[in-house]
């Protein structure tokens, strides 16, 4: 090839590079929304209650977005209280401004709004938005939240003929001021009244024989583990809170509180109707919600008895769990194979153990890790932080180990101090005789173990330094531990609650503060203009 060719090819390359990064940019696109939040009227479970809507929707709007997608979104709050919604597994890249919880926004007042300004930066996957203040989470307010892929960036699936979102959720008849009023006495809630899919009781999907659909199956519940299963159809997994997987096939799954999955199903059946069940786990008492998938060449009412859930109960819940994997080839939302960062070469450079407990605290109950049981101050941390006002929270409240000593539990608002950068070992141990769901705000990560008994040492040879899963929300069983590894790359002050609502309202979260002297819009986005400012800080003046 002469000079003159190689000017040409050069200049082709150069051109498809042009064409695909401007592609890439126009892609990036703005969105605009405005929500109004309201209660009303509705029978979920056959009683007349008070739920939360937005924009008269319950459950609310579903927020469809694609990778990079900017979200400009007005919330305006016409409830008799202070409301936040915080976005479930979005990560707010250098923007725990937006996170949506109230260790980072001052609530919105009645009668006033907000306005989130985010970004789906290097995101796809199925998740979900839901109120973080009070107990309004147990009147509704919640959605499902979707992340499409880029058109540049490629499936490791065919593209499926369509989608449904589930949102499955425990539901109390109870109205959530007097579910609150209970815990606030001091008495933790009594089992759920029932299972919701999609806001009701039953509710029907529609389909073509033949094809392949995404369902984005979300556990959106207060409590409940539960078990989901679509009657003589297999479910293939192919995402987990951003992450795709090993594409295995499966009878049924469990979702724990907070989670997500997508799986593919074929309508390979003969025309009719069939049953979708979603029903609790570890539970004494089944609650059991259906659907229907309904062929559209059906002219059969479903029929038979409902599929069976898992006959065991945590060890083949674990087996389940230990068998989602990474799949190291496909891309996410970037180009880059997903397997192509080695979490496993790496070194941590600190390990965490929490150990979550109940415990009676001034003569109520209250729930603690490391024990110190949480409390909301008026100021929000982020701010607090920012405005270098002392008294709000202290680095010193809560310790990095659990200790075995007779200390009691106390109250504190505690935080845990980290450098950005930094790489650590999260060991969630339980010793209670119940199931634990751990969500962490501003991150996935990788859910590298689970075990039963004490967490030593020695437990890191049996972790999967390999393909875990990377993920937002990772359960912890009865009397054992789970092992996340977390690279603490998006500077902030991030929330780490537990996702089962009653233990999170009584103190089992904390929050991690991931901080760097160097300041920079490159780590951090400025302090938005049109910050809430309350407590301590209201009035201040921010640059």
């Amino acid at each position: 090839m002469g000079l003159k060719g190689l000017v040409q090819l050069f200049c082709i390359v150069v051109t498809l590079v042009s064409v695909c990064l401007v592609q890439l940019k126009a892609e990036d696109a703005y969105k605009y929304f405005t929500w109004t939040v309201t209660y009303g009227t509705l029978s979920p479970l056959g009683t007349p209650q008070k739920v939360i809507m937005i924009n008269g929707q319950f459950p609310g709007p579903q927020l469809d977005l694609v990778t990079n997608d900017n979200v400009v979104l007005n919330l305006i709050n016409k409830l008799d209280e202070p409301f936040l919604l915080t976005w479930n597994g979005i990560k707010q890249r250098k923007n725990s401004w937006q996170d949506g919880v109230l260790g980072t926004n001052c609530p919105i007042p009645p009668n006033s709004n907000y306005t989130y300004k985010f970004q789906a930066k290097d995101q796809i996957g199925t998740y979900t938005y839901f109120p973080s203040t009070h107990l309004h989470k147990a009147a509704g307010g919640f959605g499902g939240l979707n992340v499409y892929h880029r058109s540049v960036i490629s499936l490791p699936y065919p593209y499926p003929d369509g989608d449904f979102t589930l949102l499955i959720a425990d539901w109390y008849k109870t109205g959530h001021k007097a579910l609150q009023q209970s815990l606030d006495s001091g008495k933790s809630l009594s089992f759920p009244d029932g299972l919701l899919i999609n806001g009701q009781a039953h509710t029907t999907l529609n389909g073509d024989q033949g094809k392949t659909y995404m369902f984005r199956i979300s556990n959106m519940g207060l409590s409940t583990s539960i078990n989901f299963r679509i009657q003589g159809h297999s479910l293939k997994l192919v995402e987990i809170e951003g992450s795709h997987t090993i594409q295995n096939m499966y009878d049924s799954l469990d979702v724990h509180a907070g989670q997500s999955f997508s799986v593919l199903v074929t309508l390979n059946q003969s025309p009719k109707d069939y049953y979708i069940v979603a029903s609790t786990r570890f539970s004494r008492k089944v609650l059991t919600a259906t659907a229907l998938l309904h062929y559209s060449n059906s002219h059969s009412p479903a029929s038979g008895p409902l599929p069976s859930p898992p006959a065991y109960h945590y060890h083949w819940s674990v087996r389940q769990a230990r068998s989602f994997r990474w799949n190291l080839t496909a891309n996410a939302a970037r180009p880059n194979p997903q397997g192509s960062y080695h979490y496993g070469k790496i070194t941590p450079t600190k390990t965490i153990v929490l150990a979550n407990s109940a415990a009676i605290i001034n003569g109520k109950k209250r729930y603690a890790v490391n024990k110190v049981s949480y409390v909301n101050p008026d100021t929000p941390l982020k701010l607090a932080d920012y405005f270098n006002i002392p008294g709000i929270f202290s680095v010193d409240s809560i310790q990095s180990l659990p200790s075995n000593g007779p200390a009691s539990a106390q109250i504190a608002t505690s935080v845990i101090p980290n450098s950005l950068h930094d790489f650590i070992e999260v060991v969630f141990q339980n010793n209670e005789n119940t199931m634990q769901s751990w969500h962490l705000d501003g991150y996935d990560f990788w859910v590298v173990g689970y075990g039963f008994g004490e967490w030593t040492p020695v437990k890191r040879r049996s972790y999967n330094l390999v393909d875990a899963v990377t993920r937002h929300t990772a359960q912890v069983y009865p009397n054992g531990w789970t092992t996340i590894l977390v690279s603490l790359d998006n500077e902030g002050m991030w929330n780490l609650r537990s996702a089962i609502w009653e233990r999170q309202y009584l103190g089992q979260q904390l929050y991690l503060r991931v901080w760097t002297a160097q300041k920079s819009l490159s780590t951090e986005y400025n302090i938005p203009a049109n910050v809430l400012l309350c407590g301590k800080v209201n009035g201040h003046h921010h640059p």
